[in-house]
């Protein structure tokens, strides 16, 4: 970024709830090829944004700036400002960064591991270890995401087991399980058959208010 930051904070006192995001002339290199070039827009503070354009601009790499995540990918490149709230991302503690900013992929990615473990996981390494609060999380987010009812009988199954659109709607509960202010979400339903993805868009239409969410789709519905 423009400006490096060795002092890394956490996002504990972040203006808004849930925080907009924005970004300032953002570009994106990776190596000598150009994902993107300065790139300002705002995400509002509890409010879905849609990013449309054609494939291959770079509309998932700038999900991926939000983030972070970025940074994992070799000869990569960031330049401008990102801002969550009124803090600057480059000077975030980079995994309290992803806590606050979850994010949805193209295509279902649950772990191979049982349905309960999908979600038990991640809260266990983010340092959550209260078997009742774990337990409490697990079934607040399933019924979050509509799938308690479907998997209550059945939390130890593996999530594999699951249907396409299942397993995206528990990839979405995983992501609420760590109570994220922001979801970035990479065309949720591209993969899904067409009522699978009419029940995500509702659910992520549900989250209006309770998060700020971008959202990159060809659904200009």
């Amino acid at each position: 970024m423009t400006k490096p930051i060795t002092k890394k904070q956490d996002c504990a006192s972040l203006t808004g709830n849930p925080p907009s995001m924005q970004t300032e002339r953002l570009s994106l290199n990776y190596g000598n090829k150009t994902a993107f070039k300065d790139v300002t827009l705002e995400i509002k503070s509890g409010g879905i944004t849609a990013l449309i354009g054609p494939s291959g601009c770079g509309k998932s790499s700038f999900l991926t700036c939000l983030n972070r995540l970025v940074e994992l990918t070799p000869n990569s490149k960031v330049s401008g400002r990102i801002l969550l709230g009124d803090r600057d991302v480059q000077a975030l503690d980079a995994i309290s960064l992803r806590r606050q900013v979850g994010m949805l992929f193209q295509k279902p990615n649950p772990f191979p591991l049982s349905i309960m473990r999908n979600i038990e996981f991640p809260l266990w390494e983010h340092g959550v270890r209260s078997r009742a609060e774990i337990d409490g999380r697990i079934e607040d987010v399933l019924r979050d995401v509509s799938l308690w009812d479907e998997v209550k009988d059945r939390l130890k199954a593996p999530a594999l087991s699951l249907s396409g659109g299942q397993q995206q709607r528990l990839c979405l509960a995983r992501a609420l399980a760590l109570k994220p202010n922001v979801l970035l979400m990479d065309e949720p339903c591209s993969a899904l058959d067409p009522i699978s993805s009419e029940v995500v868009e509702d659910l992520i239409a549900s989250l209006r208010g309770r998060y700020t969410v971008l959202v990159v789709t060809h659904n200009l519905a």
